[in-house]
């Protein structure tokens, strides 16, 4: 009996023991050498794993950053908005290209007073729930549901549910503009824009794509289609998208004209100074009587 068990655990090693030259074998023929630049890129990331890149993560975007620079000499087409490029592209030797800063816009303003709940919602806290379930408490299908699906996605605490309005808030001081909000909105309220000169930028703050007179019932600054803006504008900046009102970024030269024409005030201009007033000069003409 005892001759048997040895036996067992002899031919037992042996064949482990053939089975890991085999094993080591095999990996040293087909291990895939990884270049040391990656970490290097990984480092200097921000780690947040956001996705605004376009990749899965931090790893395989800096993995797409050393082909890049292996391929092509560059870094085109690739960017980070956690992180600075710059320190990316001196780990690779190369320069990088300036890219302008951006920053989520919440295109929605149906606060708790402009868009008064006609409905109360019992349910999940979860947006992507909501939305299948009903059109929202005032009563628009495409208006923010505050319920947080985008604070919860946000890896930079850059975007909450303010209480008070309803609705959710950037905060642009944290916001990097990786979009990672914009994929969690279930309907296409957030949008990813520049920050613009001096962190001033003008938008229609209204996602609404149904007709004037629906859209006035639900909301009091809801895009109604007028085109008065389009109209307005010297720029050629604002373009009609159905019944909705789009301001190019590209192309606005913050005017604010189409700000003041705006009847709905679906149009926001964020962070400019207020206008002085006009001082209207009135000339007194004394009429002297001609003796």
């Amino acid at each position: 009996m005892n001759d048997i068990l040895l036996y067992s655990l002899i031919v037992l090693g042996v064949l482990g023991g053939v089975l890991a030259v085999i094993l080591y074998i095999v990996a040293q023929k087909f291990k895939v050498e990884e270049n040391p630049l990656i970490d290097e890129v990984e480092g200097v990331l921000s780690g947040a794993n956001c996705g605004g890149c376009g990749f899965a993560g931090c790893r395989a975007f800096a993995e797409a950053c050393v082909k890049s620079a292996h391929d092509t000499n560059s870094l085109k087409g690739l960017t980070c908005t956690s992180s600075d490029m710059t320190k990316v592209a001196a780990v690779l030797g190369l320069t990088a290209e300036a890219e302008e800063p951006k920053i989520a816009v919440v295109r929605c303003n149906g606060t708790k007073v402009n868009a008064p709940k006609k409905t109360h919602y019992e349910g999940a806290d979860i947006c992507a729930f909501a939305h299948t379930l009903f059109a929202g408490g005032s009563g628009c299908p495409n208006a923010c549901l505050g319920l947080g699906d985008c604070v919860k996605k946000c890896a930079f605490d850059a975007i909450h549910i303010d209480e008070e309005r309803g609705i959710a808030t950037v905060d642009e001081n944290k916001c990097v503009g990786c979009g990672t909000c914009v994929k969690a909105c279930p309907r296409g309220v957030i949008e990813i824009r520049p920050k613009g000169k001096n962190n001033r930028r003008i938008y229609v703050s209204c996602v609404n794509i149904e007709k004037g007179a629906v859209a006035m019932k639900n909301c009091n600054v809801s895009c109604i289609g007028c085109q008065k803006c389009l109209k307005e504008c010297p720029f050629d900046a604002i373009e009609m998208r159905g019944t909705l009102a789009y301001i190019n970024p590209d192309k606005c030269k913050q005017c604010r004209k189409c700000v003041d024409v705006c009847p709905r005030g679906s149009i926001l201009a964020i962070n400019f100074p207020p206008r002085k007033p006009k001082v209207e000069v009135t000339e007194s003409v004394n009429n002297e009587s001609k003796e």
